[in-house]
């Protein structure tokens, strides 16, 4: 995937997510960046469970990723003492 796709996928996973988890989001910018590395989180957590990860811009990569993203979101504010 090319990084248009990438930052299109986290922007959109990173924007779901924040919605799922917590209800408002972070910032755009913060969204993007927790959105990309969700998908990369969630493509490597399916990976290691024998699963599938990441295929490319669909809607089972974009599940993925929302995953991966939520994971990300939990730990972010766990560490930024907001949970």
């Amino acid at each position: 995937m090319g990084i248009i796709a990438w930052i299109v996928l986290g922007l959109i996973a990173g924007f779901i997510a924040s919605k799922i988890f917590v209800g408002s989001g972070q910032g755009m910018l913060l969204d993007i960046v927790l959105g990309i590395v969700g998908a990369v989180v969630g493509g490597y957590l399916f990976t290691a469970v024998g699963a599938t990860g990441i295929t490319g811009f669909n809607i089972y990569s974009m599940i993925v990723a929302i995953i991966g993203a939520v994971v990300v979101l939990w730990l972010y504010h766990m560490i930024a003492g907001r949970g």
